[in-house]
Parts: C-alpha cells; sequence; structure tokens
C-alpha cells in the first residue's frame, strides 16, 4: 500500500471456492496466462467498491445445455448484445462470463462515454476511407451515442452529462485542435467551441498543463459497473440468462452447432457471438488469432477533496477530460468528490504491480493539480485495452458460412460505443445486418505478420510517443 491506495496481489484475501482459485491476480496477461480464470474476484477499483449489491444472474453452468445464441463474454458489450436481441429481435440469448459479471474492462475504465470509437478521429477517417464513408462513419457513431445515452438514462450510474473536453497538454497542440473543429463544424456538421488557456481554467478546471481546450457537446461520464448491472437487469427482464463462472474451456462445432465446453456442462449453441475485449482467451477462436493487441491501463482515485482543495483546483465542472498526449490522460471529478485519473500502464502483466506505473499517475495528476499534491490515493488497479491493429473497432462474421460474430477492439473508446456494437451484433446475429455496409463491418479485425514481437515494438513505440509527447 502506498499513499493509502488499495493494491491486492495474488496472495490477497479472496477464498477459494470449491477448489477453484477464485482471488483476483494482478498479474494476469491476456498473451501469455493460459486463460482468464474462473469465478475470478474483481478487481480492487472505485467502481466495484461502490457499485452495491450485484444483480441476480442465473449462476454458473451446471449442465449440457441446448440454446439458440451463445454470447461469451459478460461486459457492455455481452450483455448490450443479450439486451438488443430479446429486446429488438425476440431472441433469448446465454451470456457465458470466465469470472464475475463485467469481471473484465468494463469494470476497469474510466467511465467516459465519449462520442467516438477506436482510436482514429474524424480527420483520419476522411485520410483512410474518403469524406462520403467518414460522413457515413459520423452517422454511425453519433447514432450509437444515442444508443448509448438512451440506456444510461434508463439505469441509475451516476451520469456527468454535459459534454467532453479534448485538453491541450501543450501550447503547440491548439493549432491542430483548432483544425479539427473547423472539419467538424465544416465536413460534419458537429459543433465544438475552442477554449484558451485562460478561459477553461477560469470556467472549468484549473488544469496547470492545460494550453486551452477543445469542448464537444457529447460526452457523459458514468459509473461504468452500475451500468453493467443495469443492462444485466434489463436483458435478464427480457428473459436472457446470464452465467458468471462459466469460461469456455473448450470449442468444438459440429454440423453447424457450437459445442462450447464449459467446467459445468457443454453449451450446444446455433449461434455465437465473441465479446471479450482484451480478455480473450488464446486460442478461444481461430479467427481471433492475433487480432487484437491487449493494453495496459492503469487507474486511480482519490479521496474525496476537501471544500478548499476543490476551490484551489478551481473545479466548477464535472465533465469527461482527456489530454492530447498520444500515451493520454484521461480524468474527472466524480459526483463525491474525489478525482479519478487514467494512463497508459506496463508493458506486460508481470510488470504491472510495478510502484513506478503508480507514480507516473501520481505525478501526472501533481503535475495538472499541484494542490493536491500528497493526497491520499484510495483506489488503484489495472486493466486491459482491446486495440485493434488498425486502431478501429469490427462488428464482424469471420466466416459466412459460419454462425459465428464478434464485436471487438474499441482501442479504450468502448464505454459508449459498446451500446451500438451490441445492438450491431445482435442485428447481424439475427440475420437483420444486410445495412452494415462501413468498413467496421464488412472487413475482419487485421492481424499482423509480426504478433510474435508485438511488445518489443509497443516498448519502442512508448519510448517514442513520449519524448514526441512531452516536446514543448
Amino acid at each position: 500500500m502506498k499513499n493509502g491506495a488499495i493494491h491486492l496481489d495474488a496472495s490477497g484475501p479472496f477464498a477459494r471456492e470449491a477448489g477453484v482459485d477464485t482471488r483476483y491476480d494482478p498479474t494476469y496477461d491476456p498473451l501469455v496466462s493460459p486463460g482468464p480464470g474462473q469465478g475470478k474476484q474483481y478487481a480492487p477499483t472505485y467502481w466495484a467498491a461502490t457499485a452495491g449489491t450485484p444483480p441476480p444472474d442465473d449462476g454458473p453452468v451446471t449442465q449440457d445445455m441446448d440454446v439458440d445464441v451463445a454470447i461469451i463474454g459478460g461486459g457492455f458489450t455481452g450483455l448490450a448484445t443479450a439486451l438488443f436481441l430479446a429486446r429488438e429481435h425476440g431472441i433469448k440469448a446465454v451470456v457465458l462470463e470466465a469470472n464475475k459479471v463485467s469481471w473484465g474492462c468494463t469494470s476497469r475504465n474510466g467511465g467516459q462515454g465519449q462520442n467516438a470509437s477506436g482510436r482514429l478521429s474524424r480527420s483520419q477517417w476522411i485520410e483512410r476511407w474518403g469524406k462520403d464513408v467518414a460522413l457515413k462513419m459520423h452517422h454511425e457513431i453519433y447514432e450509437g451515442f444515442d444508443t448509448f445515452k438512451s440506456l444510461v438514462a434508463q439505469i441509475d450510474c451516476d451520469p456527468q452529462t454535459g459534454g467532453h473536453f479534448l485538453v491541450a497538454h501543450r501550447p503547440r497542440i491548439m493549432q491542430g485542435l483548432a483544425a479539427e473543429s473547423k472539419l467538424w463544424k465544416d465536413v460534419f456538421g458537429y459543433p465544438s467551441e475552442l477554449l484558451s488557456a485562460e478561459t477553461f481554467r477560469r470556467e472549468f478546471v484549473n488544469d496547470s498543463e492545460s494550453a486551452g481546450a477543445l469542448h464537444e457537446p457529447e460526452g457523459i461520464g458514468v459509473h461504468p459497473l452500475k451500468l453493467a448491472y443495469g443492462y444485466q437487469r434489463m436483458a435478464r427482464e427480457r428473459g436472457a440468462k446470464v452465467h458468471p463462472g462459466s469460461p469456455v474451456i473448450g470449442w468444438q462445432t459440429v454440423k453447424g452447432v457450437h459445442h462450447l465446453r464449459t467446467p459445468g456442462g457443454i453449451v450446444r449453441a446455433k449461434a455465437v457471438g465473441i465479446a471479450t475485449g482484451a480478455y480473450t482467451a488464446p486460442g478461444l477462436h481461430e479467427s481471433l488469432k492475433s487480432r487484437i493487441m491487449p493494453i495496459l491501463s492503469n487507474s486511480m482515485v482519490t479521496r474525496p477533496l476537501t471544500p478548499a482543495e476543490l476551490e484551489a483546483c478551481n473545479f466548477r465542472t464535472t465533465q469527461v477530460l482527456t489530454d492530447t498526449r498520444t500515451l493520454r490522460f484521461y480524468y474527472r471529478l466524480l459526483p463525491d468528490n474525489r478525482v479519478q485519473i487514467g494512463s497508459r500502464s506496463a508493458i506486460t502483466g508481470a510488470d504491472a504491480p510495478n510502484e513506478r506505473h503508480f507514480e507516473l499517475l501520481v505525478n501526472g495528476l501533481h503535475r495538472k493539480f499541484p494542490a493536491l499534491k500528497g493526497i491520499q490515493i484510495d483506489y488503484s488497479w489495472w486493466g486491459w485495452v482491446d486495440v485493434s491493429h488498425d486502431m478501429m473497432p469490427r462488428v464482424f462474421q469471420p466466416d459466412p458460412k459460419e454462425t459465428v460474430y464478434y464485436a471487438l477492439g474499441y482501442g479504450g473508446n468502448g464505454v459508449s460505443y459498446s451500446s451500438q456494437a451490441g445492438r450491431r451484433l445482435a442485428e447481424r446475429i439475427a440475420g437483420r445486418g444486410a445495412h452494415q455496409t462501413l468498413p467496421i463491418f464488412t472487413s475482419p479485425l487485421p492481424g499482423h505478420m509480426f504478433a510474435p514481437f508485438r511488445r518489443i515494438g509497443q516498448r519502442m513505440l512508448y519510448h517514442l510517443y513520449y519524448r514526441r509527447d512531452e516536446k514543448k
């Protein structure tokens, strides 16, 4: 424990249940671990500590069963897919989750819902696909944010509305933000406001690193685990089944039927949707080999700020904030006056508990808010993010002859778009996805010929990004 932060290790207080090790494993690594485990406890996140009593589920699989649709992964995407299958297509799916419901990225992210998906900006959409496709992509992402907003409005998840600030961390960045703002307005009809450093610090928050900011009207901060619990309740009310503690440890397709082996029985499904994000087990399905780059992100939450500290930081907004680093910091003031901040972390799971990654966040907090230097950190955790090799997500059917589908690769922008991805995945599974003609629907997640060496490249890129980010 450091500065009061909660750090749990593999020898933590969680018990083994029925011969299964359910303890939280801080060194879990999807590229080298044999699988995500079974019935594992949540990471020690602020969200898990404050979400309240989990809603009822259907318990682990205990016998063989025949189902129409099995969804692998019980996070945002899997639960949203089950909800939309039931609500819009009359299909009652079975969700298989290896550990606790929403155990992976859904309970470890920063809770920032933005009008985005993947890592590319709108100007980069135009560079990649041309203006016409970029306009259609904007419509899809915007519609997805409406889907997200409609669900948030139905669930008690501590929403913080008002928009999103993209905060320039260096003066040289403001020119690029001005160009992006103009593009949003002129090409996409999407309004935004460019703020000087003085205006931003005076009227919103005194981030000492800020050289100005770009504000967009769409952005919502949420309590992600409360939101996921809401998805779970709504899906089960419509007839979906949610089975935690049921990892898929074997998969065989016989005459078009998928036999998914879990520790408690075989689930025979006519169709399968994969929604496992960065926590996809090695060898889960051949269509996913080397197609996801799991990236670690660290997050922490302070103790509640005093009135004097709030005044010193001039916190006048609870909107979500992201700075313009490639290795970006994302942060906000939570409803109980704590500050949450996150950024990149270790390269490997084995190195994740290293204190230097915690210190990187602490130093980032101190640079932005010097008045908080030495403040107690009550929660500290990390989690894996599913990044595709071309920085954009996919909702796709790898083989048109096989009823297997996936929705993956959000690149850190999945809090909001995962709801729409679940809706689109449900359409594909229900045979109603003919209108899905955008590249994120018509092409697979790209593979990478150097996938076995990807972490060597990642380490080199991190050094490059750091030098570029911190250039004056």
